[in-house]
């Protein structure tokens, strides 16, 4: 099974990072927004982080052209018609998710392969708004997407097996490493970083340990790149909270419930290093520590 011509559903964050690698490994990509403005925002994301390897000596300036030229960006479905996979990487809404694939699927011939990059959503649920029920798999990229090499590959009862080895392959063509899974809430990584980094919330809210020791803990005492506050707030606390909800409906687990700070910080406007305040304050160089969070009051 070859993959020659792929589509993208939207261009944000996560969309535009998965169109960029296709189109630097070869693939003739279209990407799609619902509004030119947004388009052209994910496909200027994609400009700069090309040039800005130009720049560092790590991409040469024809190598950044040819990617382009195999890009191209559009607001309407019928471009997607002729796709061998399309791969969605909208908001991360059940309804929307499957309203969208339910009108591809009335675009796409029969042969095309349906992708979602969903992180926490079950892709079985995604795909029964289709009527290709063996050529529907999981594709989660994580972020950033043009940097990091993992990508989940996600099956379904009802996903033939060439379309599963299938996007594997597909993965590897883009330089990462796939792994398999089945259809279960969070996969694996979610499965196992969500309680975690819920539990260091926890932490903070018991006062077990500050801000810094909590993150400097696990960093020096267990080799992580970064302390598990410090990942919530690259990751984004408001998506955090998504999930967490989502596998707690799940599960009714207490280890996916999302901590009573955690809602109280994505109400307050603290969604992390993207809003300029989660557990730091990103507008300060270091960033500095919100303390103040756990000791009443704001700033």
């Amino acid at each position: 099974m070859t993959i020659r011509k792929v589509g993208v559903l939207g261009c944000g964050l996560m969309g535009s990072g998965i169109a960029q690698v296709c189109a630097q490994s070869g693939i003739d990509t279209v990407v799609l927004e619902a509004a030119p403005e947004i388009l052209e925002k994910g496909l200027g994301r994609i400009r700069s982080f090309l040039q800005g390897g130009v720049d560092r000596g790590k991409l040469s300036a024809p190598d950044r052209d040819a990617t382009l030229a195999r890009l191209r960006g559009t607001t309407d479905l019928a471009a997607l018609a002729d796709r061998d996979l399309v791969i969605e990487a909208v908001v991360e809404d059940l309804k929307t998710k499957r309203d969208l694939f339910a009108k591809l699927d009335a675009v796409c011939g029969p042969e095309t392969i349906f992708a979602s990059n969903t992180s926490s959503l079950s892709i079985t649920e995604i795909m029964t708004a289709t009527k290709r029920r063996d050529r529907f798999v999981g594709l989660h990229f994580f972020n950033p997407v043009p940097l990091m090499k993992l990508v989940e590959v996600v099956r379904t009862f009802t996903t033939a097996e060439a379309v599963h080895d299938g996007a594997c392959a597909f993965v590897q063509a883009l330089g990462k490493t796939p792994i398999r899974t089945k259809d279960a809430t969070g996969f694996i990584v979610n499965r196992l970083l969500v309680p975690y980094i819920l539990d260091a919330i926890r932490a903070l809210e018991e006062g077990v340990g500050t801000i810094r020791d909590i993150d400097e803990g696990m960093k020096l005492g267990c080799g992580h790149p970064m302390g598990p506050l410090t990942l919530l707030d690259f990751v984004g606390l408001d998506t955090t909270l998504s999930i967490a909800e989502i596998m707690f409906e799940e599960f009714r687990e207490r280890r996916f419930a999302p901590p009573p700070l955690l809602k109280r910080m994505v109400l307050s406007g603290y969604h992390g290093k993207k809003s300029g305040k989660g557990f730091y304050d990103w507008s300060a160089e270091p960033p500095r520590a919100n303390d103040y969070l756990v000791g009443g009051g704001g700033r």
